[in-house]
């Protein structure tokens, strides 16, 4: 009888496999010129809305009211950029969750439980920071929500810039992890933030989504046809009184995800290569400039550190976010069988965790949301998001600078390729057809240097025998 083979232990943040990496990398290209722009934009927003010349116009252009008031659709340009654009956005992370349930990480439960474990504990570590700090505070316990959500493209565009040679597994870590955390967001904004529903709204909204779910089954394909049939969701969900991003996130779920025999790429794949740059281009850029645009100010600075509610969102983002994702990794690794990749260090992972902090696109909707008809508070909430975000970005920029002799060293382990073959090393040391090229290389190498050596010997030779001549010629008496 053979004895049964020992199980490996499986590594926390090991390497990728090379279709995953490359899924990663081009996903971080995207996210990460989306991050700059929304960048451009909260600024933009900041000094539209606190220079005294332009700030009225700010507030017209925010407030202006369009759209068709006999379906319930005359709103505000930013209530359009929250409910509206925002749904694009939404609509690319339902999709990158189905991608991720199928066929990327969490398709295997070993797998999926350290980000989704980390997601959790990133959340709950917040919530729970904001509310001890009110509980102690006297504040509102409304906004508990708010510090628990992660802005992937802001996060990854600090990344870009600063953790420039980051390991792959520890960028698809802090990918996946965003994943994740978008899912939770939007199930508390769909439980917690829904007040009153309209049966019939909702109804009408679910019918929708089951002929869209029908004609994608079918292998209807037209834009035409799944344009409008959207916007008629999206519009009977809003009326529903349901959070009309939830529209989007339905639909992305039901988009294939999964390759066919004669498919390059599955329709889920295909739809959000044309629509992530919509989303990370234009729709969360948008949201960003007509809701980052708070007054700041001397006093509006100190009220976010001395008021319960603005205290405890900063707490939660920067202190929060890094313990909690932190943490929850660390027990992931203490009671399972998975270790730490041995090319990392606990460090590397806090620096990772830390970058979470950044909570800007989803945690300015949700303090719209839990202070609605506060406007003052609302205002001083979103002051609160923004410097919490700025504290864990500068934070994680700190931390990660600190680690990146370490990465770079990594990342060209990473992307060598000796053979020219266009994959990496790495991803071929179990093949004899990698070690048989290598031989080959190295042979045609010390072939070259064996004739240099030989022509440089040949040099010298020549050199010593020039000297000996001319020692010859002229042994006599000057």
């Amino acid at each position: 009888m053979t004895a049964p083979r020992p199980t490996a232990a499986r590594k926390v943040l090991g390497r990728l496999s090379l279709p995953e990496r490359n899924f990663v990398a081009d996903a971080l290209r995207t996210e990460t010129v989306g991050g700059v722009l929304l960048l451009i934009a909260a600024v933009t927003a900041l000094i539209w809305a606190n220079v005294p010349a332009l700030h009225d116009s700010y507030e017209s252009v925010s407030h202006y009211h369009l759209g068709p008031g006999a379906l319930g659709l005359n709103l505000s340009v930013a209530h359009w950029a929250a409910d509206g654009l925002l749904a694009v956005f939404f609509f690319v992370a339902g999709i990158e969750l189905k991608r991720e349930l199928v066929a990327g990480d969490l398709r295997d439960p070993k797998a999926a439980a350290l980000p989704v474990v980390a997601a959790l504990c990133g959340m709950a570590v917040p919530a729970l920071v904001y509310t001890l700090t009110n509980l102690t505070g006297g504040g509102s316990l409304q906004g508990w929500a708010v510090p628990t959500a992660t802005d992937i493209a802001f996060a990854l565009a600090v990344l870009a810039v600063i953790g420039t040679s980051l390991p792959s597994a520890l960028r698809a870590f802090l990918l996946t992890l965003a994943v994740v955390d978008d899912l939770f967001a939007i199930l508390i904004i769909a439980i917690f933030f829904t007040a009153g529903i309209d049966f019939v709204a909702l109804g009408g909204a679910v019918i929708g989504l089951a002929v869209f779910w029908l004609l994608l089954r079918r292998g209807v394909r037209g834009w035409y046809v799944y344009v409008p049939l959207a916007l008629v969701i999206w519009a009977l969900m809003y009326n529903s009184g349901v959070h009309a991003t939830i529209a989007g996130v339905a639909m992305g779920l039901m988009l294939r995800c999964t390759t066919r025999e004669d498919e390059k790429h599955s329709p889920g794949e295909h739809v959000e290569h044309l629509v992530r740059p919509l989303s990370a281009g234009l729709a969360v850029p948008l949201f960003a400039l007509f809701s980052a645009g708070v007054a700041i100010s001397g006093g509006a600075l100190g009220d976010v550190f001395t008021k319960p509610e603005t205290l405890g969102v900063v707490l939660g983002l920067v202190v929060g976010k890094a313990v909690g994702i932190f943490g929850g990794t660390w027990l992931t690794a203490r009671f399972t069988r998975a270790s730490l990749s041995d090319d990392l260090a606990w460090p590397d992972v806090f620096a990772v965790a830390s970058l979470a902090g950044i909570g800007f696109t989803v945690s300015l909707l949700i303090g719209e949301l839990a202070f609605d008809g506060d406007q003052v508070l609302t205002d001083e909430v979103k002051a609160a998001v923004l410097v919490g975000s700025l504290i864990a970005a500068l934070c994680a920029t700190v931390l990660l600078k600190v680690r990146n002799a370490k990465y770079r060293k990594m990342c060209e382990d990473e992307e060598r390729d000796e053979d020219l073959d266009g994959i990496p090393d790495i991803y071929e040391q179990d093949e004899p057809s990698y070690h048989l090229r290598m031989a080959e290389i190295h042979e045609r190498k010390a072939a070259e240097h064996r004739r240099l050596a030989e022509v440089k010997a040949a040099e010298r030779r020549a050199l010593a025998e020039v000297a000996g001549g001319a020692g010859e010629d002229n042994d006599g008496p000057a």
